[in-house]
């Protein structure tokens, strides 16, 4: 899908805010991502991702400020906003009773998407994700949890997006699984998808993203190149000097030495 202007930016967070009670999970958060942008978001756990992320592709109502897709408004046209992203959210609850080609068969149609066309990409996706053969008689509810990923990742790709934004989409993955999940995200980038990403794992989007941004308490503590916000150390020391938080584990627990 084309929106006609590839200067806008394929996702476009402006002063996002959600409050819990007293609780500020998200304060006024700005992010932007490029087209054709591999894009990382990490921060400590509890720095609010999740409901940033969330409140980014419609899934969470801000309390505040806007989110575009592509210049779309996501609040205002969500169903236009929809159509152009692939999402992958934290913990996606599937349809368990069903099989990765049932499933991809029934979201498709949901969408609206012609049945040949859904059976075509089906088909592509889950060789391409390795999850034909013997899974193919596998239901969801028996998947492991590298292949729920992959189903989910399948899912956000059907519709053939412009952006995918996932959240987590290598936490207890195995190395095997990961590294197919890598190539199909690069792939994806190579052939002008734009990508929003966020991990706990420094050294993975030091190997994917170009663009990193660091939240922390809610805010965006730091945006920029990788390069750039990491400077000359590596992205975790960058990280756990831009958070401000004292590493651990180098005293006590001096009767763990033999």
């Amino acid at each position: 899908m084309n929106t006609g202007n590839e200067r806008v930016p394929a996702l476009e967070l402006k002063g996002l805010h959600k409050a819990f009670g007293d609780f500020t999970a998200v304060d006024q958060a700005d992010l932007t991502v490029a087209p054709g942008s591999f894009y990382g978001l990490v921060g400590p756990n509890g720095a609010g991702k999740t409901t940033l992320l969330s409140m980014a592709v419609g899934l969470l109502r801000p309390d505040a400020g806007r989110s575009h897709v592509f210049g779309v408004d996501v609040w205002r046209e969500p169903l236009r906003a929809k159509a152009l992203m692939g999402v992958l959210p934290d913990g996606l609850a599937m349809p368990e009773q069903l099989t990765g080609r049932e499933l991809l068969l029934h979201l498709g149609q949901l969408r609206g998407m012609e049945l040949d066309t859904v059976r075509q990409r089906a088909d592509e996706l889950l060789t391409v994700l390795e999850l034909t053969g013997s899974v193919e008689r596998t239901l969801i509810i028996d998947y492991s949890t590298g292949m729920r990923k992959k189903i989910g990742l399948a899912t956000a790709l059907l519709h053939a997006p412009r952006l995918l934004v996932l959240d987590e989409p290598f936490e207890a993955v195995d190395p095997v699984s990961a590294a197919t999940l890598k190539r199909i995200l690069q792939r994806f980038v190579a052939g002008g998808g734009s990508v929003l990403l966020s991990s706990h794992v420094m050294a993975l989007v030091e190997q994917l993203c170009d663009t990193v941004a660091v939240l922390a308490g809610g805010r965006v503590v730091t945006e920029g190149p990788l390069k750039k916000v990491r400077g000359r150390k590596s992205l975790e020391e960058a990280f756990v000097e831009l958070v401000g938080v004292r590493v651990g584990g180098g005293e006590g627990l001096a009767w763990l030495a033999s």
